[in-house]
């Protein structure tokens, strides 16, 4: 393997005239050293890694409808208030509760000549997270008998999210390797080293896993018990994705 050292000069003055010149000394040197020859190998790996969830988030909301404005704020506070009140008597922590969405819109009958206002409609999206995955159900249940009527999505996540992304990256990087050292060992050459290694793909939204809900409905909230949910959370996939060059001799 050859190796040459090449010098590269900045010069900070340089004046050309006729056939006479003056030059100024240059005020850096730079050395690199630049291997001409080095023989590598690019390859790709992949390690998925399942866990199950220990975490939930709940984004639901509850949305009222009547004559007037106030009377539509009032109705769906009071639903609202409801169901902090059951989250609170469950052991949620105000931090791991946020009013994500609020609007208050009139309804128009678009079929009269001048859309005329007939009521008005009021939605309020609260977000919980941070919940233990075993009062998920209990959670939504009882909710939904407080005034929750449209639940949004359930999340699911897990505590040990990043040691296993870190169980995957060294997967992932242990399958390069073999894929490098079957290569090499076909051209008679060894893998000596990394060259360069690159993390492709990380994204954090891959935390949660995302289910999408139906909206509750009336004849939930009309039920005089509404029955603990089962929630199945299943297993989430963590997959870490890497490119690498080694270096072989």
């Amino acid at each position: 393997m050859k190796h040459y050292l090449i010098a590269v000069a900045t010069a900070s003055t340089l004046i050309l005239s006729g056939c006479s010149s003056t030059v100024q000394l240059p005020d850096t040197v730079k050395v690199e050293n630049i291997a001409s020859e080095r023989n590598s190998i690019s390859v790709s790996g992949q390690e998925e890694v399942k866990v199950t969830p220990d975490i939930a988030e709940i984004r639901y909301s509850v949305y009222t409808r009547a004559e007037t404005p106030s009377e539509c704020q009032q109705k769906n506070t009071t639903d609202v208030n409801s169901t902090l009140e059951v989250l609170k008597g469950l052991g949620i922590n105000e931090n791991s509760i946020q009013t994500s969405a609020y609007g208050l819109n009139p309804i128009r009958d678009w079929e009269s000549s001048n859309g005329d206002v007939v009521g008005y409609e009021m939605t309020t999206t609260l977000t919980v997270s941070d919940i233990p995955i075993d009062q998920a159900g209990t959670i939504i249940s009882q909710s939904v008998s407080a005034g929750i009527n449209d639940i949004d999505s359930v999340s699911y996540s897990a505590s040990n999210y990043d040691a296993s992304y870190q169980e995957a990256l060294k997967g992932a990087m242990a399958n390069t390797r073999a894929k490098a050292d079957a290569i090499a060992e076909a051209d008679d050459k060894s893998v000596v080293g990394i060259i360069h290694a690159e993390e492709n793909g990380y994204n954090p939204s891959t935390r949660y896993s995302v289910y999408e809900s139906a909206a509750a409905g009336s004849s939930m909230k009309s039920s005089a018990s509404v029955e603990d949910l089962s929630v199945m959370p299943g297993q989430v996939s963590i997959t870490a994705y890497v490119q690498v060059e080694y270096e072989v001799e």
